[in-house]
């Protein structure tokens, strides 16, 4: 492989990622101050024999784990619920991010609240566990619920264990995870008529409820009204299925208001195909055209059954989409030195963002790796824009007998890739090889653009 020459100097427009990590930073507070006020709620309530016996300490732990629990709750929903202003400012790939994160949390501390509220319990009547959980059902108000809505978070956050999520599709997988809605339902019920520390204070309960209608707001205006009233307006057709390759598919869309839906180069949106297989999930799927005289495409990796099934669309089909969502855009370019790297169905979004570079007078050099010259999808496209270069990596790993994409194979290509900045999409192994690589390579982390084609 030729090394590349330094290109021609540029400006770029468009904000670095200080604003970015700042805007998290201040999402980040938002949540640990909210804790922090869970916390003081909790605390005010424990009364003095809290620590008196051993049955009482270890209730009034399985309280605050129940309270935390249920504050994140509305905290994990609320980092996906699609607001505008979270999604401007951290970016959905992120969010989803910490939506896991905090999903393990929740899992984990529910578990705990109802084990240790058990074995309070137990310690208290000196009976056996199993009794204690019936005694609790019978007891108490709402458990009965609470104990279904718990069974359902638990199901909900194994579904999301990467050994169970890789054997699931993402049809099941995503009516699960609205299973989520009726949990919270469920056990909100018995933290009013049963939790001490919101029978015994009503400012608690105005706080509490004010934070889950909060929540079940935001739900309802940017997860359902809002973008249903969007997707009516913005509403496509198929206009034509081309396939690139056995395993590549472009789609081309034609509608009204496309080109006001604010799409740019790398973003994704979510589709609903008014089709079979497809009617019931919406899927993400990236633009390798964005919107230009009522027209769009995708160019979809046949990579499930969802995927596998768009080259059987039919032109004419009505489409819905939501969206546009992510910050793999051309604005987070702070250099004017640009290597783009794309495998499978990387190559859409990176094609788009290729085509939005060149157009602002850089010259962007494209790394495109693949098994085989038959898996090079839209390569005429890419090798006839102006001012892009691109370097077809072909062949296997056991075929090359080395990895292109190694810090030497990397570097073969560009000698000092430490004062680029690199936008990489494809498969999840490949991005994970060439950030290993480029880190070694010494390429500061916040140069380093990833981001999943996937909304689980």
């Amino acid at each position: 492989m030729s090394v590349i020459a330094t290109p021609r100097r540029v400006s770029v427009r468009g904000p670095g990622p200080g604003a970015q990590r700042r805007h998290s930073r201040v999402v980040r507070i938002v949540i640990v101050a909210g804790g922090l006020i869970v916390l003081w709620m909790w605390w005010a309530g424990v009364p003095s024999t809290a620590a008196a016996t051993p049955s009482a300490l270890v209730m009034t732990f399985g309280e605050l784990s129940g309270m935390v629990a249920a504050y994140l709750v509305c905290a994990q929903v609320l980092l996906i619920a699609r607001i505008p202003w979270f999604e401007r400012a951290v970016g959905l790939d992120k969010l989803v991010l910490w939506h896991r994160t905090l999903g393990t949390t929740v899992v984990l501390l529910v578990v705990t609240h109802v084990v240790a509220m058990i074995v309070g319990s137990e310690l208290l009547d000196h009976s056996m566990p199993w009794s204690e959980l019936l005694s609790i059902l019978n007891n108490y108000p709402d458990m009965l619920a609470a104990l279904l809505g718990t069974a359902a978070f638990i199901a909900v956050g194994l579904s999301s264990a990467r050994l169970l999520r890789a054997r699931l599709s993402y049809e099941v997988w995503y009516w699960l995870h609205l299973t989520t809605y009726v949990a919270i339902f469920l056990t909100f019920l018995h933290q009013l008529s049963a939790g001490t520390h919101f029978i015994s204070s009503p400012v608690n309960r105005v706080v509490w409820l004010l934070l889950y209608l909060g929540t079940a707001s935001a739900v309802l205006t940017w997860r359902f009204i809002l973008p249903t009233m969007d997707a009516w307006r913005h509403r496509m057709r198929v206009e034509s299925v081309v396939r690139e390759n056995a395993g590549t598919t472009s789609v081309w869309f034609a509608g009204p208001h496309l080109d006001e839906l604010g799409v740019r180069a790398g973003n994704f949106l979510l589709f609903r195909f008014l089709s079979w297989g497809h009617l019931l999930t919406a899927h993400p799927y990236s633009v390798s055209r964005v919107p230009h005289d009522g027209r769009l495409r995708i160019t979809v990796g046949a990579l499930g059954n969802h995927s596998a099934l768009v080259r059987e669309l039919k032109p004419g089909t009505l489409v819905f989409v939501e969206g546009p969502f992510g910050h793999f855009t051309a604005d987070r370019a702070s250099r004017e030195r640009i290597l783009l790297v794309a495998g499978g169905a990387g190559i859409g979004p990176v094609r788009a963002l290729a085509e939005e570079l060149t157009a602002r007078g850089l010259t962007p050099v494209l790394i495109y790796r693949a098994h085989s010259a038959g898996n090079l999808a839209l390569l005429d496209e890419l090798q006839a824009m102006p001012g892009l270069t691109v370097i077809p990596v072909v062949g296997r790993r056991s075929e090359l007998g080395w990895d292109p994409l190694s810090p030497a194979g990397l570097a073969s290509v560009i000698r000092d890739l430490h004062n680029w900045e690199v936008f990489m999409c494809g498969p999840e192994g490949m991005m994970l090889t060439v950030e290993a690589s480029l880190r070694e390579l010494q390429v500061p982390k916040r140069f380093i653009h990833r981001e999943e084609l996937s909304m689980s």
